[in-house]
């Protein structure tokens, strides 16, 4: 009786802290969190996507993966019914995508929102709102893989072609055709680098002397022009001797306007009056000389032309 006393302590005990231990396991993993519901419609497949998968906004775990079942409202869709975290701030522009881990490769929820909206998207979890699934990269990719596909396929043609025997024979061609013009390239060059040392090089040496006469010669000019500024300065300068010239060439003008208005007009009468006494003393001059004796006698009366009353011929000389 004693050992089954015991027994029966013993085993209740054990059951008392299994209870306990139940009641902590509860206490701590309780999730008090309020989570509202939301659909996702697609067209694609979701491989890998289970229910209780975790759901993501933005890398930050924010719920879990409810249900998944085809949707009654657009028929071949899938939808996926997903619980959130009512503190995610989801407006009319959030979307979501499926995404896999890296490493076990299962598939979860990313949510994202690049702020095109600021309205908020109301909850109800009786008519859950749905948020648009997007295309994930792998779903893009699958979708273009035949055109892909193609585009290699051509890639791969036109490579062939590019490697065929006659245009490798064209690229063989082409590169000796290289190597000869780098080799005339590198006789030029050292032609080149031979004229610049035995030419140029004995040139630029002179440049430095050549330089120091150009700059005297500039500041010889230079100073010739200083002075001719201050010449010209002088004679600019009031009552210089350009002033004083401009002044004697008004007073010779006024002195020249002057003889011509007065003095000239008189001159010429006194020259007329001086001409008209050479014409009258000529023709006394000449008067005389035709007749001299009429210094004594007077001039008396002229002798009678021919045809005049009292004419005479004159004696016929022997």
């Amino acid at each position: 009786m004693e050992n089954k006393a015991h027994a029966l302590a013993a085993g209740a005990f054990v059951l008392s802290l299994l209870a306990v231990l139940v009641g902590l396991v509860i206490w701590f993993t309780r999730d008090n969190t309020v989570r509202n519901v939301y659909e996702l419609s697609t067209r694609d497949a979701v491989s890998g996507l289970q229910p209780q998968a975790m759901v993501r906004y933005r890398g930050i775990a924010v719920g879990k993966v409810a249900s998944i079942d085809f949707d009654p409202k657009v028929k071949g869709n899938v939808r996926v019914r997903i619980t959130v975290d009512q503190r995610v701030p989801l407006t009319t522009s959030s979307f979501a995508t499926l995404s896999y881990q890296g490493v076990t490769g299962l598939a979860f929820i990313a949510l994202d929102d690049k702020g095109e909206s600021q309205v908020a998207l109301k909850p109800n979890n009786d008519d859950p709102p749905r948020i648009p699934l997007k295309p994930s990269m792998l779903a893009q990719l699958q979708d273009r893989g035949e055109a892909i596909i193609n585009q290699v396929e051509e890639v791969t043609k036109r490579a062939n072609q590019l490697l065929s025997d006659p245009n490798q024979k064209r690229a063989a061609d082409a590169l000796e055709n290289i190597a000869a013009a780098s080799a005339s390239a590198n006789t030029l060059l050292k032609t080149l680098d031979t004229t610049v040392k035995t030419g140029l090089n004995p040139t630029l040496a002179a440049m430095p002397d050549t330089l120091g006469t150009v700059k005297k010669a500039a500041s010889d000019v230079s100073r010739v022009a200083n002075n001719f500024n201050t010449t010209v300065g002088r004679l600019n300068a009031p009552d210089g001797p350009v002033e004083r010239l401009s002044d004697g060439t008004k007073a010779l003008a006024q002195a020249v306007d002057s003889f011509n208005a007065a003095t000239l007009p008189r001159v010429n009468r006194v020259a007329d009056d001086t001409s008209h006494a050479v014409r009258r003393l000529g023709r006394a001059a000449d008067s005389i000389n035709d007749n001299p004796q009429s210094l004594l006698f007077g001039n008396g009366g002229a002798a009678a032309g021919p045809g005049e009353p009292g004419f005479s011929a004159p004696a016929a000389r022997p």
